[in-house]
């Protein structure tokens, strides 16, 4: 297609610069508020945290952040969005339930979302394309789902998780779950308890999550021809698990493994290696050398 042309004959860039979606002046349903008092919360109790500290409630954050992150990658991301392996239901459902204290929503509207970016990656259609800017790739995007809805439609892409009755539970009493989980932390060990591990290890997992969002498909290197921006973010390998060879990913989406190389840390895919050879985890997908050539970058 030829780019416009001025009076003068000389040449314009056809790309007209989309406006961007408004923050705050737009119309907010229950789902948006309630998410919204939920991050706001976590990040107020992170912020009352060096008045409440304790070493061993900091230290029940940071691994309630390993365990849940991990959560993250290994159910809610590479087992329930891309199908990368399969695990006996007994074994499915409570790794799908831990997750839920990511406080990131429950899985069917986080499968649904990853599934579009997915579908749409880049696109006007992408759910939280960095290309609308940074803060709106980053997070602002969780808080307006009518806009996502207007973008990739009814979430009609989770069939296989409504047709089970426990992902279905877990949907519509998940606000339940969410204030049990405070509950619980602030029973156990009062507002030490509450804000280092319901503040500091709840805000870590989230920016870490919506940093494969942002700096995923901004910052990087590339291994692989793909039809969109990611990225591999080696500094952040270790935070997420292995999500961010966002390159890699996004070039083998099915793929339970996303560091191909030994130096690539991937602590996701040791588990499912772990669980593969007890026998837990079978049908586990890795791309072919095949494929790998085909979409190689030249070194």
């Amino acid at each position: 297609m030829c780019n416009p042309t001025r009076d003068d004959g000389s040449s314009q860039s056809s790309v007209v610069r989309k406006e961007k979606r408004p923050y705050f002046q737009r119309e907010w349903n229950t789902f948006d508020v309630m998410r919204t008092l939920t991050v706001t919360t976590v990040h107020l109790l992170c912020l009352l945290a060096p008045f409440n500290y304790k070493w061993e409630a900091l230290r029940f954050g940071l691994v309630l952040f390993a365990v849940v992150q991990l959560g993250i990658t290994f159910s809610y991301h590479r087992n329930l969005s891309h199908r990368s392996f399969k695990l006996p239901k007994w074994l499915e459902y409570p790794f799908a339930y831990s997750t839920v204290f990511a406080l990131q929503g429950d899985p069917m509207d986080w499968v649904s979302i990853h599934r579009f970016h997915h579908q749409f990656t880049d696109t006007d259609r992408d759910p939280h394309s960095p290309n609308e800017g940074f803060w709106f790739g980053h997070v602002m995007w969780i808080f307006d789902t009518f806009y996502i809805k207007h973008k990739c439609g009814r979430r009609n892409n989770v069939m296989d998780l409504k047709q089970q009755w426990f992902y279905r539970f877990l949907r519509k009493t998940i606000g339940f779950h969410v204030l049990m989980f405070w509950t619980v932390l602030y029973l156990y060990g009062g507002l030490p308890y509450l804000t280092c591990c319901g503040g500091v290890g709840v805000a870590i997992g989230y920016h870490v999550t919506w940093l494969v969002n942002s700096v995923g498909h901004i910052w990087g290197s590339r291994s692989w021809k793909t039809k969109d921006t990611s990225r591999n973010v080696w500094w952040l390998s270790l935070f997420t698990m292995g999500d961010s060879w966002h390159n890699n990913h996004h070039a083998f989406e099915s793929s339970a493994r996303h560091g191909f190389e030994w130096w690539q840390i991937d602590i996701t895919w040791y588990l499912i290696r772990v669980l593969e050879v007890l026998g837990l985890a079978t049908d586990v997908k890795l791309p072919s050398e095949y494929q790998k050539q085909k979409l190689a970058l030249a070194r």
